[in-house]
């Protein structure tokens, strides 16, 4: 099992590349001069790559080699963490964010798949549901240690002790991971590249999937991206910003491993979406829109958000096996699930951005995500409905 371990921490560092970036908006906005809009974009590129490719490298990476291709995402990610440290314009940190997105989306593809093969299958749907957990855990992390190093060190210094882990994680992987089994046959029916791309896109699990990712990533990046620059104009800071932002993240944790072991004790699906999605739009009502409630109180309620939303993720990743087509497009279908997170993290920061400028506040980013928790409740009944590899209805 230690090398199923390292592939979960090597998913945590790799989300830390994501959640690196909300502790130090206030300061770039300081240093760079950087706009609230630009922010918002800066959220959202790293995103870019698995946007455009996840389909794409999921099916490139199953050729490729899955571990070859987290070796070469970390590789990026490095590289590109450590030269943004030595950015001076926000231009210069957009291009890089987007070297950090292809890094990201080579690991976190291509995890999944790697885990299914080192543990046995009686646990897979467990480890799978802990796996949801890796970018919460890690936005976790980074917005615990955050604040705290960008004090002591600037954003800079920030930038570098992430490429620090991500190299780090780089060795482990290369040193305790086995080397990629040699390819086996193609399936029967597979046809290549196309034919998977065909099968992957004419089934019903990858697309439903891909929605109700990108429902739950918009709105659980609009709130968890500006949680910093939100208590910052607060007037919270230092070690006490990253201890009270550091905990919203955490409650996801919990979240997306009870989805794990419910599922493995028989829960519904579409239960556990509805549950998450609903609570989720109930916290973010009380966290907004309750301006003449008290602040444990509105505290309270991004905490119910981010511990009943991990519920989403949880069973999300732990139904990929289920959902895939087939058994060699499990890096495929986890692709086309991030090209639909990846739509929903890009879009929502600067919509709710745009929304918080047009009215003046925050109090509104409630119906925003409320939107998206309804989608979410509506797609949710149609799991129950589903078998693995059904086509999609035309």
């Amino acid at each position: 099992m230690r090398a199923a371990w390292i592939v979960m921490v090597t998913g945590v560092c790799a989300a830390m590349i994501i959640g690196k970036l909300p502790p130090a908006v206030p300061a770039l906005q300081r240093e760079l001069g950087m706009t609230l809009m630009e922010a918002g974009f800066l959220l959202s590129l790293v995103q870019v790559a698995s946007l455009s490719m996840g389909l794409f490298l999921g099916l490139a990476s199953d050729r490729f080699g899955l571990r070859r291709s987290m070796l070469t995402g970390l590789g990026l990610m490095t590289l590109a963490s450590f030269a943004g440290g030595w950015a001076h314009s926000a231009s210069v940190l957009l291009v890089l964010r987007a070297f950090e997105g292809l890094g990201f989306l080579l690991t976190s593809l291509s995890a999944p798949a790697v885990l299914r093969r080192l543990v046995p299958p009686e646990r897979v749907t467990q480890v799978m549901g802990i796996w949801g957990a890796y970018v919460p855990f890690g936005t976790a992390l980074a917005m615990l240690l955050g604040p705290a190093v960008i004090l002591a060190a600037g954003w800079e210094g920030w930038w570098w002790l992430i490429a620090l882990l991500c190299a780090l994680c780089l060795l482990a992987v290369w040193r305790w991971v086995p080397p990629d089994p040699p390819q086996s046959a193609q399936p029967a029916g597979a046809g290549g590249w196309t034919g998977k791309l065909r099968l992957t896109l004419s089934s019903a699990g990858p697309w439903l999937l891909f929605l109700t990712f990108c429902v739950y990533a918009a709105q659980w990046m609009a709130v968890i991206g500006f949680l910093p620059t939100i208590y910052a104009q607060a007037g919270v800071s230092g070690w006490t910003l990253g201890v009270l932002m550091a905990l919203v993240p955490a409650m996801n944790i919990f979240g997306n491993v009870a989805a794990g072991q419910l599922l493995h004790r028989g829960a519904e699906p579409g239960t556990l979406l509805i549950t998450g999605f609903a609570v989720m739009a109930l916290g973010a009502w009380l966290a907004f829109a309750g301006l003449e409630l008290s602040t444990a109180v509105r505290y309270g309620g991004m905490l119910l958000f981010s511990l009943f939303g991990g519920l989403v993720p949880g069973t999300l990743f732990a139904l990929v096996p289920r959902l895939a087509p087939d058994g060699s497009l499990i890096s495929s279908t986890v692709g086309w699930m991030l090209q639909g997170s990846s739509l929903g993290q890009f879009s929502g920061p600067p919509a709710v951005a745009w929304l918080s400028g047009l009215v003046g506040g925050w109090h509104w980013t409630w119906a925003a995500t409320g939107a998206c928790a309804v989608l979410g409740c509506l797609l949710a009944t149609r799991f129950g409905r589903l078998r693995s590899g059904s086509p999609v209805r035309r």
